[in-house]
């Protein structure tokens, strides 16, 4: 049973929505990175207990996933984001290469933090 980065990501957006006990599985098994005997031990069940509920709980996380799509509009909104700033910073250069205003520089400069700030939520 391979680790899966993407499913803890998903693990990052859908963990509330499991049971508490596959959400505290997956957590350990993703985001603490511990066997499955080292998982079992603590929690009172067999590997394979263990192994079934990280089963079960990936395939809920995929299945919220294909319903929600949250993860893949977090992306593309990112992504968005980038690119507005790449295309913004080209404005920038623009505006002080050719347009000497204080006033012009300062509401740029205001854009650009409220997008540095943006970005860093995401």
């Amino acid at each position: 049973m391979g680790k899966d980065f993407e499913t803890a990501v998903l693990l990052d957006f859908y963990g509330d929505l499991l049971t508490d006990k596959q959400a505290q599985t997956l957590d350990l098994y993703y985001n603490e990175d511990l066997s499955l005997a080292e998982i079992a031990e603590p929690l009172g069940i067999s590997r394979q207990g263990v192994r079934d509920s990280i089963k079960r709980g990936e395939k809920q996380l995929h299945d919220l996933e294909e319903t929600l799509g949250l993860v893949k509009r977090f992306r593309d909104v990112k992504s968005d984001m980038v690119e507005i700033g790449e295309m913004f910073d080209e404005i920038r250069n623009y505006i002080q290469t050719f347009i000497h205003s204080d006033k012009l520089s300062a509401a740029v400069d205001k854009i650009a933090e409220k997008l540095d700030a943006i970005n860093d939520k995401l």
